[in-house]
């Protein structure tokens, strides 16, 4: 039988590890087209100020970069030590996108980050202008690859079962790389940083405005981040609508959870905005509802029905019992390669062996399962219902904030009045972590609305673990809380350091900077 503890402990410490990996890679993302965008301007228009605004929030993503880089490392190591059989599973197609991402983060982000903080003196406007916007491209490449490899876990396409080496391997690789869910995770998730480094910014410099330092300085930044932030806010909505749709189509599981939609409604089904979900009654109490809104998100037609869980535990129950006569006929073939009836009934199933094998969770072999069993087993596809429900609402709450305030910081720049209003500017500096916040609940409705699974419908997340005690699990996060922990007090003190101190502490220009914004030296 599974050892439960070991699972939930290497659960938790990857899923820790890579919710503080993710405080640094969005602001990466979005941050390095803020460099571009400042630096642009900088090259069109010959002005000092904005080299040194690029020079300044350089410094910062910098910081920012070096952190996201010791954190990621530590997280892939992970697949090593605690998911092995995971990684014997599938590391023929999971690897690959995995090993592309590494090549482009430590040569190509490597190389133009070592260019965009040392080539000022030694690189033509141009010539340096281009580094930036290459170690921009970089970053965003390389959190490509990571999602094509993740958008696999949620859609693996491209792949299948090989019966002689119990793996999963490559059929197509194309398919891996143009998967849907890769495409749309891929916009939606640079969208979300995007915005993050737009309200990094913005709040950064709504504090210089509010202490009257750096005023021209944080004016200017502030103008930046509004158009860039508000573009990018517009476009998570957009992006995210086209996120819904690949996981109704691929995850409905995950859609049914994320609305608490216990039973299948008549087409097109209703957007629950509030409601308290109650898993034991499988019931939604309070729940208020806008008719049609979920239907036409999730299947962009009237007339589609959205299953619901009731109707979804029934169909993995019918998978699991399919499923079972694959893995009948995958012992028997294993016994007889040339058994004729049963290679054609595992041929018949195969697409169903992984409903079997979350029977191994509760019976060693899926092959004598009892009903009560294969209930039980349908029953664990259900998510956290109340977390995904949860999480999504606060998360689309945070994006609403996001364009109303970046759409009201565009309205304020464009009639020069970013410094007029105080409490614009303390909603604006309060606002810092939420973006933080949005990006990290986003990651819990994608990674924590996938389980039981580890790679959907083909190997759950219990069977993916190492051959390792409780106890060497729980040494190892304790290690890594400790060492994380000791990362974000540096990072914190590096990024207030640095911040406080601003433009003129750091001695790129003179504290009272003309409002004309001429060039200095």
């Amino acid at each position: 039988m599974i050892d439960e503890s070991v699972v939930a402990l290497s659960r938790l410490q990857f899923a820790l590890t890579a919710l503080y990996h993710f405080l640094f890679v969005p602001l990466t993302l979005g941050l390095s087209w803020m460099l571009a965008i400042m630096e642009a301007v900088y090259v069109m228009t010959g002005r000092e100020i904005w080299k040194r605004m690029t020079q300044f929030w350089g410094v910062l993503f910098g910081i920012n970069f070096a952190m996201g880089v010791a954190t990621g490392v530590t997280m892939e190591f992970q697949f090593g030590t605690n998911w092995a059989y995971y990684s014997h599973y599938v590391g023929d197609i999971f690897g690959t996108p995995l090993a592309i991402e590494g090549l482009m983060a430590f040569f190509l982000e490597a190389t133009f980050i070592g260019l965009f903080f040392f080539g000022w003196d030694k690189l033509s406007r141009v010539k340096h202008l281009v580094v930036t916007f290459l170690l921009a491209l970089a970053t965003n490449l390389s959190a490509l690859w990571i999602l094509i490899a993740n958008a696999w876990m949620q859609n693996p396409v491209g792949s299948e079962f090989n019966l002689d080496t119990m793996r999963m391997e490559v059929t197509s690789f194309s398919e891996v790389l143009f998967n849907p869910v890769a495409q749309s995770k891929f916009v939606h998730t640079v969208s979300a940083g995007y915005v993050l480094g737009a309200m990094f910014v913005l709040s950064i410099s709504a504090w210089y405005l509010l202490k009257g330092r750096n005023v021209e300085f944080a004016k200017r930044s502030m103008t930046v981040a509004a158009s860039f932030g508000l573009a990018a806010s517009l476009s998570v909505v957009v992006l995210g609508d086209e996120s819904g749709y690949t996981v109704s189509e691929n995850q409905k599981m995950k859609l049914a959870a994320i609305e608490a939609m216990w039973e299948t409604e008549p087409a097109p089904a209703s957007f629950t905005a509030f409601g308290f979900p109650d898993v034991a009654e499988r019931k939604t109490h309070l729940a208020i509802h806008i008719p049609w809104v979920m239907g036409i998100i999730g299947t962009r037609s009237l007339d589609t029905v959205m299953p619901g869980i009731n109707d979804l535990v029934a169909d993995a129950e019918r998978r699991i019992g399919s499923g079972i006569l694959a893995y009948r006929a995958m012992q028997a073939l294993r016994s007889n390669g040339d058994d004729v009836q049963a290679r054609a009934a595992f041929e018949s199933h195969k697409g169903d062996l992984g409903y079997a094998l979350l029977l191994k969770k509760f019976i060693d072999d899926p092959s004598m399962a009892t009903p009560t069993d294969i209930r039980n087993a349908a029953d664990s596809t259900i998510p956290n219902v109340p977390v995904l429900f949860w999480s999504f609402r606060l998360m689309v709450a945070c994006g609403l904030w996001f364009i109303a305030l970046f759409a009201y910081s565009f309205w304020l720049s464009a009639r020069r009045e970013l410094d007029r209003h105080r409490w614009y500017l303390k909603a604006a500096l309060w606002s810092l972590p939420l973006p933080w916040l949005a990006a990290e609940l986003g990651w819990i409705v994608a990674e924590h609305g996938r389980q039981p699974w580890a790679i959907e419908g083909v190997l759950p997340t219990a069977l993916g673990v190492s051959s390792v005690s409780a106890a060497q699990v729980a040494t190892s996060l304790i290690g890594f809380v400790l060492f994380y922990t000791a990362l974000a007090v540096v990072d914190a003190m590096l990024m207030l350091k640095y911040a406080r101190k601003g433009p003129d502490g750091l001695g790129m220009w003179p504290a009272a900077l003309p409002s004309t914004g001429a060039s200095h030296a």
